[in-house]
């Protein structure tokens, strides 16, 4: 096939191009989007394939309905998971990345979802409750240490205890390096992953790892050998899980499948929690809003009513649609010549839809760098036009899990605490390694408990 012409782009070395996408990733792609449109090329790198960024919501929907024989994500579109593993659901593709899907869903999803409810409640009140009334603090870092526990407990099924503090210990300093973007390099280029002994960072990463992989073994060994059918975990599920051919998952399918939902369910949460708290906090008609909604609630106390207010809906979305935590979509490979709006791709193209860009389309969101949470009471968009999970056959699993678990963390929150930005400099994000988070990790301020006449939530092992 002869080539074609890709879609437009900066003139500028590829090396330029990687620098800028590294250090000033939001502002470089939408100064390409003025000056390019809204499907541009970058090439970020030498001998690296092209890179379309694609916020043209129609182009994306020919994207994430296309066969996955003709254009998909994994391993071959350059997704690299070192921690995760090959066995990783971001990593494979075909029928093994089909089959890892279904039998992952169901406890993610439905009656088994909502019935972690309780968890996440009691784990919100025992980490707010050591919040000290007039001090400063980082709110992102007591949303780590919500989500951290929600994961290790609702799907290692790890109880407290010496595994417990050990597995948290080692993933903490693994997933918040003390440079991050020397992390981010050394993803993005395997070339630099040298193993010069554990002092050297590949070499520390590598040996952190490994210490991960022998406690995360020692738990799946001790679920084998003492199996418990009342077990609600997400590990018992899957490990009781069957695909077509009745056969179950592999110890590595496992480990793998456990890490990915760790690294992708434990920071992401935790930073939207933080954004939402910030702009609620920022803007204090929609705190307001809020209440009155958390308020009404009355005797429907239960995490599935919590579950379906429209406005706390609304303030969640225009969080995740403002600074969602990837800026991105998975990357997907073009396999087969293939025509996505005007543009004819080659096989070996890389097309990445542009959730930022997309989301900061001023024809679907007029200023859309104010935070309004209106926006998704007045109208509906399509999957096409917001996209903070990514679409397709690669929409993030763990979509339902992490929406409910923001909805709840945030009631619990709102409706017991008193609190306040430490000051009123705005905010901006910054990148963390393929993640962006809030600058500073939000500071605020407790001023006291909210006083009621009952609480908001009634469970049986309520620690008030």
């Amino acid at each position: 096939m002869s080539a074609l012409k890709l879609p437009s782009g900066p003139q500028t070395h590829p090396w330029v191009q990687m620098y800028q996408w590294l250090t000033n990733p939001l502002e470089y792609i939408e100064d390409c989007a003025k000056r390019y449109g809204d499907i541009f090329t970058l090439q970020l790198g030498k001998n690296v394939a092209p890179q379309v960024f694609i916020s043209n919501p129609q182009a994306i929907g020919q994207i994430f309905t296309t066969d996955p024989k003709q254009l998909d994500s994994g391993e071959s579109a350059g997704i690299q998971a070192p921690l995760l593993g090959r066995q990783s659901l971001l990593a494979l593709e075909g029928k093994p990345h089909q089959r890892q899907r279904k039998l992952l869903t169901p406890p993610l999803h439905g009656e088994r979802m909502l019935a972690y409810g309780e968890l996440i409640c009691d784990i919100t009140e025992q980490v707010t409750n050591q919040w000290q009334v007039g001090e400063n603090f980082a709110v992102l870092s007591s949303m780590q240490a919500i989500s951290f526990q929600v994961i290790l407990k609702a799907v290692f099924g790890l109880e407290d205890g010496p595994r417990y503090e050990k597995l948290h210990e080692f993933l903490i300093t693994i997933l918040n390096p003390k440079i991050p973007i020397l992390r981010t390099v050394l993803l993005l280029f395997p070339s630099l992953r040298q193993d010069l002994g554990a002092w050297s960072p590949w070499g520390k990463y590598l040996r952190l790892r490994q210490q991960i992989d022998e406690l995360i073994y020692a738990q799946i060994r001790e679920r084998k050998a003492q199996p418990d059918p009342s077990r609600t975990d997400i590990l018992s599920l899957m490990m009781a899980a069957r695909d077509e051919a009745g056969e179950p998952m592999t110890d590595l399918e496992l480990r793998d499948e456990l890490m990915t939902l760790l690294v992708a369910g434990h920071e992401t949460t935790a930073t939207s929690l933080s954004w939402a708290l910030y702009w609620i906090h920022h803007q204090p008609q929609v705190r307001e809003k809020l209440l009155q909604e958390l308020d009404k609630l009355g005797e429907q106390q239960d995490p599935n009513t919590i579950l379906r207010l429209p406005y706390l809906n609304a303030v969640c979305s225009e969080t995740l649609r403002l600074y969602p935590v990837a800026v991105s979509g998975l990357n997907r490979l073009v396999k087969s010549p293939l025509q996505i709006g005007e543009y004819n791709f080659e096989p070996g193209t890389l097309l990445i839809p542009s959730i930022y860009l997309t989301h900061h389309r001023e024809d679907l969101y007029p200023e859309s760098k104010q935070f309004k949470p209106e926006r998704f009471l007045e109208r509906q968009f399509s999957p096409y036009e917001y996209l903070p999970f990514g679409g397709g056959n690669r929409r993030c699993i763990g979509m339902a899990f992490a929406l409910f678990e923001m909805k709840l963390v945030l009631a619990k929150v709102l409706y017991h605490w008193e609190m306040e930005l430490a000051d009123s400099k705005s905010v901006q994000p910054v990148r963390k390694g393929i993640l962006f988070s809030p600058a500073g990790g939000v500071q605020m301020v407790v001023k006291g408990k909210r006083q009621h006449n009952q609480p908001i939530f009634q469970t049986s092992s309520s620690s008030a």
